[in-house]
């Protein structure tokens, strides 16, 4: 069993760099953080807090300041400095590490945001499979699979955080949301799901290898295939919507 805080090691530990984080995006849906190191740049994704405040006290000083200023943020109980965090992060992992290159690019006419689910369908029908967080559309797939969403903010069709301590150690596949480590939920959700395929998803996923030491068998999560539309996508309020400009994807078997 490993303990709460070592995924945030492991995070510190793999985005060290001597990079400069350039730019910082605040969207409804994402935050984007942009770094450069030796005339090289990345971004990196974390989704925003479901919040909104007025009361930052760090807006506008962030840029040109080196990158590892930030990354640290990533254990904040702040959700704002939590996401920045991963969100630097994950651009740090991009800059420097070329998992992703190894992973299957995935596509899907009309729904992109939905293709991890369409890639693993052959594979979970009749299973029984959790879902962290409601994606938009998911209803789709619930005719074909004994599918349970999981949600902080529950619709009709779902339940509430608790019901996690029930369902995941009895599921065959769960499907968990990397923005579980931005909010501080991920070490016990994967410790419920240890006896599940357990699939890292979403444009927050950070591309490490070792995330497998946390019981994750699957990374799905995203590659930049345009940075400008990426970033312009980001900051008009794009949720879904970065599937179809600017970013695509892909899936690793750990």
């Amino acid at each position: 069993m490993t303990k709460p805080q070592e995924i945030y090691d492991l995070l510190l530990d793999s985005a060290s760099s001597a990079a400069t984080l350039q730019e910082v995006l605040i969207g409804l849906t994402w935050t984007l953080c942009q770094v450069e190191h030796q005339q090289t740049e990345a971004l990196g994704l974390c989704m925003s807090p479901g919040i909104a405040t007025r009361t930052l006290p760090w807006s506008g000083t962030l840029a040109t300041h080196p990158v590892q200023q930030f990354v640290p943020w990533v254990r904040s109980w702040n959700a704002h400095e939590a996401t920045v965090g991963l969100a630097a992060i994950n651009a740090v992992i991009n800059l420097q590490n070329p998992l992703s290159a190894q992973a299957q690019p995935l596509s899907l006419e009309g729904s992109a945001n939905l293709a991890v689910f369409e890639h693993f369908l052959p594979q979970i029908r009749g299973k029984r499979v959790a879902v962290i967080g409601r994606y938009p559309g998911l209803s789709r797939y619930q005719q074909a699979v004994t599918m349970t969403v999981i949600e902080r903010q529950p619709g009709e069709m779902d339940l509430p955080d608790p019901a996690s301590e029930y369902l995941l150690p009895e599921a065959e596949w769960v499907f968990l949301t990397a923005t579980s480590i931005a909010n501080k939920t991920f070490p016990r959700l994967a410790e419920l799901a240890h006896q599940a395929n357990l699939v890292l998803m979403g444009p927050t996923v950070p591309w490490l290898a070792d995330l497998a030491q946390f019981g994750v068998d699957y990374l799905a999560g995203v590659t930049v295939t345009s940075p400008d539309r990426l970033r312009q996508t980001v900051a008009e309020g794009g949720g879904v919507r970065i599937f179809e400009t600017g970013v695509q994807y892909r899936v690793l078997k750990l």
